[in-house]
């Protein structure tokens, strides 16, 4: 709907809604810009201290997947008028534990009545305008790494229905409670997101040089996004548009969370997976025995969900390393391409 409004000509706007990025990103100074994204919704756990964590640590991952490190939030709550409210103090409490974990102070917010609980947080951060990373500049050749295991919205499904089993629960509770900021640390290098040296009065163009890793090594980290309610294919879908490319998977590199095809087979089916497919299925080629579990999943709508990294084919072994050493269970699981058709292959 954004696109149909009347374009603001901003100069300072170094990232917008123009190719569905993952964040905004407005300059403030030669050698500093904001990254501001928001994210809400209802509860997908039935803990409520476990809600407002996954609800933090999944508005917190768009300012990482743009290289930005957070610094203030702001909650967004709504709230039954005669809801219990020790249960409204759990939610905050959880969303306030991964703040803190994320050094990104909490310094108010909103709250309206509302039927149904919803909760989440606008977050802003700080980024060096010459080290943005998008979703538009995946290059031939560059590997394609990815941080987290799909899944999240099947089992989530499950829950709901009661059907889940504490495996599967405890399974996805971690993947979407772990922050994407040691991901975005190795990624960037510490050193990569402070200063930059943009000219005065003007944006800085956005740099793919290469980072510069905790342990000394460099790579030439292209494009970057977090897989989240499109699902691997529909963001993997922005990324290779706003790039100009085209992708392919491998299908047996995909990582899945423990439960996620039972949860599949069961019918545990989100609405947001089944319109996801319906949107983007479209522009899918499949090659070879792919089951229709792994089809399903891979457009699963994520919470919280890992970073999909383009990386320059060289860099990738080391880059998988760096995170792997960091505790970060990276793998590579497909290439970029020049444009063709189909966009995505998935083998």
């Amino acid at each position: 709907m954004l696109g149909k409004l009347a374009r603001q000509q901003d100069p300072n706007v170094l990232v917008g809604f123009d190719h569905a990025d993952d964040a905004g990103v407005y300059q403030i100074a030669p050698s500093t810009a904001l990254v501001q994204t928001v994210d809400f919704f209802t509860p997908i756990v039935d803990d409520p201290y476990t809600f407002g964590q996954i609800a933090a640590t999944n508005a917190l991952s768009d300012v990482y997947a743009m290289g930005g490190r957070p610094l203030t939030s702001l909650a967004l709550v709504c709230y039954p008028e005669k809801g219990d409210l020790a249960i409204l103090e759990r939610i905050l409490a959880g969303g306030l534990s991964k703040m803190m974990e994320a050094t990104c102070t909490v310094i108010g917010g909103h709250s309206i009545r509302d039927d149904e609980t919803k909760f989440g947080y606008s977050v802003t951060g700080l980024i060096d305008p010459n080290r943005i990373f998008t979703n538009g500049r995946a290059k031939p050749g560059d590997r394609l790494l990815f941080t987290k295991s799909l899944g999240t919205g099947v089992i989530s499904t499950a829950i709901k229905k009661g059907t889940a089993k504490q495996s599967w629960i405890d399974a996805a509770v971690q993947s979407m409670t772990t922050l994407n900021k040691t991901a975005c640390e190795v990624i960037t290098g510490s050193g990569n997101r402070n200063v930059g040296t943009a000219a005065p009065g003007r944006p800085a163009e956005r740099s793919s040089a290469p980072r510069t890793g905790a342990s000394g090594a460099t790579w030439s980290v292209h494009a970057l996004t977090d897989i989240t309610g499109f699902g691997l294919i529909g963001h993997a879908r922005e990324m290779a548009l706003a790039s100009n490319v085209s992708l392919v998977f491998y299908s047996g590199r995909i990582s899945v969370l423990e439960g996620a095809m039972e949860c599949v087979r069961a019918g545990n089916i989100p609405g947001g997976l089944k319109a996801n497919r319906e949107f983007a299925e479209c522009l899918v080629g499949y090659e070879g025995a792919i089951s229709d579990d792994l089809r399903t999943l891979l457009f699963d709508p994520q919470t919280a969900g890992g970073l999909l990294i383009s990386v320059a084919h060289e860099d990738a072994l080391e880059l998988t390393r760096a995170l792997n050493a960091a505790g970060v269970p990276a793998v590579e699981i497909g290439e970029v391409l020049p444009p063709a058709k189909p966009l995505i292959t998935i083998r």
